[in-house]
């Protein structure tokens, strides 16, 4: 047996490896299930935007061809809609890849990056791939502590990451928190804010990145056409900076980091706003569903403005997601995050919603409670 310690690259050993929602196909081929929700993943419940399907289709007859490295025609047709140059874009397969070319674009042996605790899984896992030193500083009330987290900046300090709207707790960091945490930060210092998420908030007190972009801050922002768009797996991502910090992501992105397939759906996923539509009304009845069956069975949860909801189950929420997938229900649960009692639920469609809540009180009238988290 190979002594992996003689061959690994410094650090890595320390990471654990990233476990994903456990997969429907999984779980039919452990337990013989064919009736099987996920609400884990944070995917759309209603399938892919019907345009970007046909746009798809329509793009398999040009596969044998590379893709076309830089998506120029579709951040061409982004840049319009966002009123910036498309040399402030840039395009690569997932958003959590994008957080690896900022990485390693950006930082350097040594460097501090300042993390909320906890987030999405990435910015930690990264940095310390890079050869960066992470400073983690826990969240207050489900929500990122900013006054801490910029008193964890200093002269070592090159990113700092906000997940705004959060991953894990759907939480979001109001404007006036937000434009004083941006005001403080030294101009050596680079904000990555990972958008995901933006498109589901209604909260007007929140903060659009690209807002600060415009206005000259070292501000990069980080979105995704896997959530509102429903293209999870065809894995398309971008970055939005100044065109400076653009052209560092270029240098260490990969020569054809999008697929023809994937660039084709995405276009058309611009165009579809009926489609949108039906899934944040979706989502906006299903948040509320969910809100009303937690406090009815009084269970603490974040407020989300996310398409998920963090709850606090108040048991051990292991034995609670193995109890759920006998009932062919799959859910996200906090141990990842280090949150034993708590789990992410994907807010899924009205019959998927009532399914979960009735398997998951059959759940809490046998499995005993515990002390949460909150």
């Amino acid at each position: 047996m190979k002594d992996l310690t003689r061959y690994a690259r410094q650090g890595i050993l320390d990471l654990k490896a990233y476990v994903p929602g456990k997969p429907v196909e999984e779980v039919q081929d452990e337990l013989g299930l064919t009736e099987i929700i996920k609400l884990a993943s944070n995917e759309t419940p209603l399938g892919p935007s019907p345009m970007a399907v046909a746009a798809a289709v329509q793009e398999m007859q040009n596969i044998h061809f590379y893709p076309e490295g830089p998506c120029t025609w579709l951040r061409r047709d982004l840049a319009r809609r966002l009123a910036i140059a498309d040399d402030m874009i840039s395009f690569s397969n997932g958003a959590d890849n994008i957080i690896v070319l900022i990485t390693a674009a950006f930082i350097n042996q040594g460097d501090e990056v300042v993390i909320a605790d906890p987030s999405f899984f990435g910015y930690l896992t990264y940095t310390k791939v890079m050869g960066g030193t992470p400073i983690l500083v826990d969240l207050k009330n489900w929500a990122h502590d900013l006054a801490t987290m910029s008193e964890k900046v200093g002269p070592k300090t090159k990113l700092v990451f906000v997940c705004n709207p959060n991953n894990p707790t759907g939480t979001i960091v109001r404007k006036a928190e937000l434009d004083d945490f941006v005001a403080r930060l030294p101009e050596h210092v680079i904000l990555v804010l990972d958008e995901a998420y933006l498109e589901f908030v209604s909260d007007r007190d929140s903060r659009d990145g690209l807002d600060y972009i415009k206005q000259g801050r070292n501000v990069i922002s980080v979105r995704t056409f896997s959530k509102i768009c429903g293209l999870a797996g065809l894995r398309i991502g971008y970055a939005l900076a100044a065109r400076e910090f653009i052209a560092a992501l270029n240098r260490v992105r990969e020569p054809f980091p999008v697929s023809r397939v994937a660039q084709a759906a995405a276009r058309a996923a611009l165009d579809d706003q009926d489609y949108r539509i039906r899934v944040l009304a979706n989502n906006e009845v299903g948040k509320s569903y969910f809100a009303r069956a937690f406090d009815r069975l009084g269970l603490p949860f974040a407020p989300s403005q996310t398409n998920f909801v963090f709850v606090d189950l108040q048991r051990d929420s292991q034995e609670v997601f193995r109890a759920l997938l006998k009932m062919g229900v799959i859910i996200r649960p906090g141990s990842i995050w280090n949150c034993p009692t708590c789990a992410r639920i994907t807010i899924g469609t009205p019959e998927q919603n009532r399914r979960f809540i009735h398997a998951l009180e059959d759940c809490l009238r046998t499995s005993p409670r515990t002390t949460g988290t909150t």
